[in-house]
């Protein structure tokens, strides 16, 4: 998936989840101006997994875990229970 595809929705960084790694196989996960979100290619469809964030930023994936920064503190949320940790 090409960047530009998430720009629209106001995206500052993303990742992809891959098949096979745990949770959100096939999904690209994002970060915007106070949310992070994700969206499934097949489907179109966007889904805020949690609003109301300061400046998220820097996504990665691991697992079932999504790791980012808001306000230089690290938070984790976790997929498998679809809430932050």
């Amino acid at each position: 998936m090409d960047f530009k595809e998430l720009e629209p929705f106001g995206a500052t960084s993303w990742c992809e989840g891959i098949i096979g790694d745990g949770c959100g196989g096939g999904r690209i996960f994002f970060t915007c101006k106070d949310a992070l979100k994700t969206y499934d290619p097949l489907t179109k469809e966007v889904m805020t997994l949690e609003a109301n964030l300061q400046e998220p930023q820097n996504i990665s994936k691991k697992g079932c875990h999504l790791f980012f920064t808001c306000k230089l503190q690290e938070m984790v949320f976790d997929l498998s229970k679809m809430e932050r940790v």
